[in-house]
């Protein structure tokens, strides 16, 4: 794999856990958003998808996002009769976020992201020396 190839492989993760750190703030930003009408449903948790996809012109195998699914476990109903969004048994349904599944999401997202630009600066620091060579 040339070094082209592999900064190329490197920019399709970086964008890929770009859209999943994205996704992440997201959940983390509607933890506690109800619905607006009694007994309706809340914010349910999102959840970027992808998969591998070969570039025939390279020949290297780059990350694709497929999309951003919605994640269908069950909702959490808690007891506020007083609450706007509460059904006839004075029940809220809560989002299916749970803080803690997306701290952990967002800490490998944020890895993954800095692995793929680690390697981005190794191939330019691969380029660069190159060019210092021929001079």
């Amino acid at each position: 794999m040339d070094l082209k190839s592999s900064v190329s492989v490197s920019a399709s993760g970086l964008r890929a856990q770009s859209l999943r750190m994205r996704v992440i703030a997201e959940n983390l930003a509607n933890q506690g958003s109800v619905s607006q009408t009694p007994g309706g449903d809340p914010y349910r948790r999102r959840v970027a998808t992808f998969s591998a996809q070969v570039d025939r012109a390279s020949g290297a195998t780059k990350v694709e996002v497929k999309g951003v699914a919605s994640d269908k476990s069950a909702f959490q109903r808690v007891y506020q009769p007083g609450n706007p969004a509460a059904d006839a048994k004075g029940y809220v349904l809560m989002p299916n976020v749970n803080s803690l599944v997306e701290s952990a999401d967002m800490k490998a997202a944020q890895r993954s992201y800095e692995a793929n630009l680690s390697a981005i600066e190794a191939a330019k620091g691969m380029t660069m020396r190159t060019i210092d060579l021929l001079k």
